[in-house]
């Protein structure tokens, strides 16, 4: 999260509103518009930003790690049961225009 980068965070308001916008927009054909919101994977992409060359945490990944309540950076296999459940029609058929934070309580941590 880079929430004093306004560009990135008006992307991610964006995403949140367009997300509710289509979904008014396709619940009458019978389509449902969900999202998901990572929050902090480690991952090939961004390995080298959140650990040393010998695979120690960078101090950007305590402070990140500090922020998560779970104190964990998340796996790609921790977004699977929100697909799964997104997807499945039988177990969210009625829920349209979410998005669903995948994140380790980062974005409900205050901080105290």
């Amino acid at each position: 999260m880079l929430p004093k980068v306004p560009a990135y965070s008006a992307a991610k308001a964006a995403i949140n509103n367009f997300t509710q916008w289509l979904a008014v927009h396709m619940a009458d054909v019978g389509i449902r518009v969900n999202a998901i919101a990572p929050g902090f994977f480690l991952t090939e992409q961004n390995r080298t930003l959140l650990t040393n060359e010998d695979g120690s945490l960078t101090e950007r990944s305590h402070k990140i790690i500090t922020h998560t309540p779970m104190r964990r950076f998340g796996k790609p296999d921790d977004l699977l049961g929100t697909l799964v459940w997104l997807a499945d029609d039988k177990m969210s058929g009625f829920v349209t225009g979410i998005t669903v934070p995948v994140d380790g309580g980062f974005m409900s941590y205050s901080g105290v």
